[in-house]
């Protein structure tokens, strides 16, 4: 009987083969090995490893919906796939139900984020490497799943461009993103810090011992933040905080939706929801009645000359 550790990369060839896409593969990489790293022994007996799957759900309770609907995802292809090829009898992750993701974050205000831009140990690579990525995901609204992808060869700090290669994209389409020259520092001073025996391959944005952050571990590092601050902070309250300053700063829309790496101006429409407090002041500043009135003029009082 095959070990899971073989069946698994027969799996990961036959869906290269089908053209499966290398962050796919690596996403694959991470979830299953997740599982099986206190479920190796349940390998081939279906109840063992029903018995392991709602065990390790129940551990996941207290991470995101959108964590927990990826784990289920990768788990549920996986063993389906091992049914079919007969290496299981049935799938132990059916019927673990899928989650209803939270309302998109709100976006964090400028004060708590000029807090949070001081909170990293610039003395530590990984605070040095936390104030990058936090700078870079303020600067551009970069997905954190692409940022995590990136190589130092992906940046050209001269140019002040990063390159989001297709392979990496969600879209599948490569962009260009535009950086500040304060997001260009905070990258050149964390080149400056990486240990020279890294290869050009080890991820700009990577752990102590050269592995690239995910979503868990970077997750983990905002809590942590977030703590300090009093203020919560996620992954993607980075992103949407970028697109609302952005609008509110006067900001193109179509601009931010290249920026996003948004396929279509809908999806920019969507992401980008403006609360009353904003419909309010863009109204008062930008309302056409405004401009084709008179002036105003102060009203006499009645009775006067």
């Amino acid at each position: 009987m095959s070990d899971w550790r073989e069946v698994l990369d027969e799996f990961l060839l036959i869906r290269r083969a089908e053209g499966l896409a290398e962050r796919t593969l690596r996403d694959y990489r991470d979830h299953i090995p997740a599982f099986f790293k206190d479920a190796g022994d349940a390998w081939p007996d279906v109840k063992a490893l029903r018995r392991a799957v709602l065990g390790h759900f129940e551990g996941l309770r207290g991470m995101s919906a959108s964590y927990w609907n990826m784990r289920r995802k990768y788990l549920n292809a996986f063993f389906s796939w091992a049914v079919r090829e007969g290496y299981l009898d049935d799938s132990p992750a059916k019927g673990i139900p899928k989650r209803k993701d939270e309302p998109q974050p709100r976006h964090v205000d400028a004060e708590t984020l000029r807090k949070l831009l001081q909170l990293p140990d610039k003395r530590s690579y990984v605070g040095v490497r936390d104030l990058a990525l936090l700078t870079l995901s303020l600067d551009t609204g970069v997905r954190p799943i692409e940022a995590f992808s990136l190589l130092p060869g992906d940046v050209d700090l001269r140019a002040l461009e990063v390159r989001i290669p297709a392979a990496n994209a969600k879209t599948r389409r490569e962009r260009t993103l535009i950086i500040s020259p304060e997001t260009a520092r905070a990258i050149r001073r964390l080149l400056t810090v990486r240990p020279d025996t890294w290869r050009p391959s080890v991820p700009l944005f990577a752990n102590q011992d050269g592995r690239p952050l995910n979503r868990n571990s970077w997750a983990k590092r905002l809590r942590l933040y977030s703590r300090k601050l009093g203020a919560a902070v996620s992954p993607y309250s980075l992103r949407h905080s970028h697109a609302m300053i952005f609008l509110r700063s006067g900001g193109n829309l179509f601009a931010l939706m290249r920026e996003m790496g948004h396929s279509d101006i809908t999806t920019t429409r969507r992401y980008v929801n403006l609360d009353t407090a904003d419909r309010h002041e863009q109204h008062r500043i930008a309302s056409p009645l405004a401009a084709v009135l008179p002036p105003q003029r102060a009203p006499r009082k009645a009775g006067g000359r």
